[in-house]
């Protein structure tokens, strides 16, 4: 056999070797996917793992749903066991750090599971494809140590953040640090005493980012918002922040990104953001000391 004749059998070896690792497969429950790279010596995630990854979505014509690549910011999420037979968990279970792979699942099977009616840009009897690469897999122990870890670094890093901003903005003199990191800056002065956890709250505030840009403003919708504090409705720095204040006060809480949305993107305020909130604390009243309810953020409208 001559070199002409190696070099050819060998490029059709690698194409079938190539056809082979994209062909799509069927599992025993019917759900389909491709495997474009995968370790068989890497973690494979288990029941109760967290995974980070990647993830495009895609409806049937090919156009794209979300691009978490575009996003700057992966999925994470708890592997559970599959809410039903040819689910996404199912082929999450499949995979391992660094595996990539396509799922196919049905729209109509998928919506009527979930309970929800069918989006206008999904069309009947299409197919819905979830594109994945698998940044970790993580028990439980494992990603809260990675947080703890994350959160105590980045607690300085926006330390630093928050006194260039004091100092760019010569309110050294007037901020009043807490222990969590949270900064007051007290800018028309109240009187009375202050709210206390479970304590009715009736407030009117405009947040920025540090670089001065608005996101979201309570006067913007032409009403105050009204919440009772102490209970979890709001970011941590919030809740801190407005039992400093006295009725009818008025300042600036700079908040670090630990006291306010973490490490994860929110609606338009990226990851690990310092913010700025300028509050006003228009009225308060007693509580009924009602239990507290499931920790959400201020409106970003």
């Amino acid at each position: 056999m001559n070199l002409k004749t190696i070099s050819y059998a060998m490029g059709i070896t690698i194409l079938a070797a190539s056809c082979n690792q994209y062909k799509t497969q069927v599992t025993e429950n019917g759900l389909k996917y491709q495997i474009f790279e995968h370790e068989d010596d890497a973690r494979k995630a288990k029941l109760g793992d967290i995974m980070s990854f990647h993830l495009v979505l895609k409806n049937g014509t090919d156009s794209t749903l979300r691009d978490t690549y575009k996003e700057g910011n992966p999925v994470k999420m708890v592997l559970q066991a599959p809410p039903f037979k040819g689910s996404f968990e199912e082929g999450l279970a499949l995979l391992a750090t660094g595996d990539s792979a396509k799922f196919m699942i049905n729209a109509d099977t998928l919506f009527a599971k979930m309970m929800q009616p069918m989006p206008p840009m999904i069309k009947k009897g299409s197919e819905i494809s979830f594109t994945v690469k698998v940044l970790s897999v993580l028990t439980s122990e494992e990603f809260q140590k990675q947080q703890s870890e994350a959160g105590v670094k980045q607690k300085a890093v926006d330390a630093k953040v928050i006194d260039a901003f004091l100092a760019k903005n010569n309110l050294q003199g007037k901020a009043r640090k807490t222990a969590s990191g949270l900064v007051y800056v007290p800018q028309v002065e109240g009187s009375g005493t202050s709210p206390a956890a479970g304590d009715n709250v009736k407030v009117h505030y405009t947040g920025k980012f540090l670089d001065g840009k608005e996101f979201d403003s309570s006067k913007n919708q032409g009403k105050p918002l009204d919440l009772q504090v102490g209970q979890g409705m709001v970011i941590p720095g919030w809740e801190e922040g407005i039992m400093l204040m006295k009725k009818g006060e008025k300042g600036l809480l700079i908040i670090p990104s630990g006291l306010a949305y973490g490490p994860e993107a929110y609606g338009p305020i990226p990851g690990n953001s310092v913010l700025q909130f300028e509050m006003e604390l228009i009225d308060f009243s007693k509580g009924t000391g009602a239990p507290a309810a499931p920790p959400v953020a201020p409106p970003t409208r």
